[in-house]
């Protein structure tokens, strides 16, 4: 089947790509697999991919260039628009765990996933950033980000709960502090967020003087 009969495009086949991811993983993803789910033989994928590879920078440009940044007027208000992207890119990334480490581990090369970064910096230039200091902010900010979702996507849909097994229980004599932080909620959904609001809001802070 050809990918004109298959009415196929681009667009369709990295949907189905992160819907894969998604579902299953990662490591479950390869062109046979997508194929499949696509009704189609894997050779009928090369029609739009050539390789693997392209395949996953595909993913990565999926999910960073769904991600607008939105800078209005003042153009000192930077910061505060600053934290909306990131709090907006790690919405999106958790809605996509399967593809953090992509992101976290592969270059962003495609037009669509520069745009983003382009956009962002632009707008840290009207507020008179200068352009390296500009990128080195927004890449301050998306590693923050990138890697407070690492942290967080065990506990991501599509990534089952550890199981901590017998014994492993906090020792209140040894760990009182560690015990008492776990007993007040550490490690909970409410936790992570309290943890990426600090981050988040420490270096905002520390950026803008």
């Amino acid at each position: 089947m050809t990918g004109r009969r298959a009415g196929l495009s681009l667009a369709k086949v990295l949907d189905a790509a992160l819907e894969v991811v998604d579902r299953d993983g990662i490591e479950k993803l390869s062109m046979r697999r997508l194929g499949s789910e696509l009704g189609v033989e894997a050779m009928t994928l090369y029609h739009y991919l050539p390789n693997k590879a392209a395949l996953l920078d595909g993913l990565v440009e999926r999910v960073v260039s769904a991600v607008r940044p939105s800078f209005g007027d003042p153009a000192e208000d930077w910061p505060r628009e600053l934290r909306a992207f990131a709090v907006a890119f790690r919405g999106e990334l958790l809605r996509h765990p399967g593809v953090i480490v992509l992101i976290a581990t592969r270059p962003v090369q495609s037009p669509a996933a520069l745009q983003a970064v382009e956009d962002t910096a632009a707008a840290l230039g009207r507020a008179g950033i200068a352009p390296v200091e500009a990128m080195r902010i927004v890449n301050s900010v998306s590693t923050l980000v990138i890697g407070h979702c690492l942290a967080e996507a065990a506990t991501t849909p599509g990534h089952p709960e550890p199981d901590p097994g017998p014994g492993l229980a906090l020792d209140v004599t040894a760990f009182p502090t560690l015990s008492a932080a776990v007993e007040g909620g550490l490690g909970t959904p409410d936790d992570h967020q309290a943890r990426f609001d600090l981050a988040l809001d420490a270096l905002l802070a520390g950026l803008r003087r």
